[in-house]
């Protein structure tokens, strides 16, 4: 049933598709008391509320745009995307035969950076892009996600087996991407602050950066009335320096700037403060230490 909703949705107007997921967006709002206390946590500890009432529709529109971008065929996914912003950084970053560390936080539309450099770089006879993929909990999804994204990325299961993916991939020049935002499991993160608040935060994208790979913040901004997408990539403010855990910090304030661009369509309603099964909750960590 929900695989046939997905397909079905896939083949629905962008317009109509942002428009649902308004609608679906307030009816998570006013529906889970849960959703809506984190939502408001979250947005408010990051000094955003002015941006409250927009990102609670564009969280739905978030959610009913992903069938179409998983989907439907790349050139039409890619058509979507009617304007890029800093694209002479990855010629940059091609033309040294470095590997490119896309870092897209849950913003915008952060599964079009991916699917958009995977059509760009099959023209320019460049590597393809491989993904960070944590398989969902819902089964059903699995093989929707896996189809969509597998079709054009390499994905690699956030294992250490993926790991290796990921460094042999950058060290080979090719592009590498992830969600910089997403809270690991296993114990395989630190805490560090994140709009002000302990975040538990993943190193891993720190280290994948000792590889020399260019590093690039990335997200799709969702335009107006169902337009399309701005895609728009930046370079780090300054280069990561300090050891792992200080580059991390840095990584998670070039995040907060970026965010602050657009803070209507980040998911505030994302668990980012969750303790993760394997991590001490921060207050025991400081007590250790």
């Amino acid at each position: 049933m929900l695989p046939a909703l997905f397909r079905f949705l896939s083949r629905l107007p962008l317009p109509l598709l942002h428009n649902l997921g308004a609608l679906a967006g307030w009816l998570a709002w006013l529906l889970s008391a849960t959703y809506r206390r984190n939502f408001s946590r979250h947005i408010e500890q990051a000094g955003m509320t002015e941006a409250k009432t927009a990102a609670i529709a564009e969280a739905g529109k978030a959610l009913l745009e992903l069938p179409k971008i998983w989907l439907r065929p790349q050139d039409e996914v890619v058509a979507r995307v009617v304007r890029v912003s800093g694209w002479e950084l990855v010629e940059g970053a091609w033309s040294t035969g470095r590997g490119i560390l896309f870092l897209t936080p849950h913003l915008g539309c952060f599964e079009i950076t991916a699917q958009y450099y995977a059509a760009q770089s099959t023209h320019a006879a460049h590597g393809p892009m491989t993904v960070l993929y944590r398989r969902p909990k819902q089964d059903w999804l699995a093989p929707l996600i896996e189809e969509g994204r597998g079709a054009n990325l390499k994905l690699a299961p956030a294992d250490l087996s993926g790991v290796r993916r990921l460094l042999k991939a950058l060290k080979s020049g090719e592009a590498v991407g992830m969600l910089p935002d997403q809270v690991p499991g296993n114990g395989e993160g630190t805490w560090l602050p994140f709009f002000g608040r302990p975040a538990y935060t993943m190193t891993l994208a720190a280290r994948l950066a000792e590889t020399g790979a260019t590093v690039l913040l990335a997200y799709g901004e969702r335009l107006h009335y169902g337009a399309g997408y701005h895609l728009k990539l930046f370079p780090l403010s300054a280069p990561l320096a300090g050891d792992l855990m200080q580059r991390a910090a840095q990584l998670n304030r070039e995040l907060e700037t970026l965010i602050r661009q657009c803070p209507e369509q980040y998911l505030w309603g994302y668990n980012r403060y969750k303790v993760p099964a394997g991590a001490e909750p921060p207050n025991a960590v400081k007590a250790e230490s």
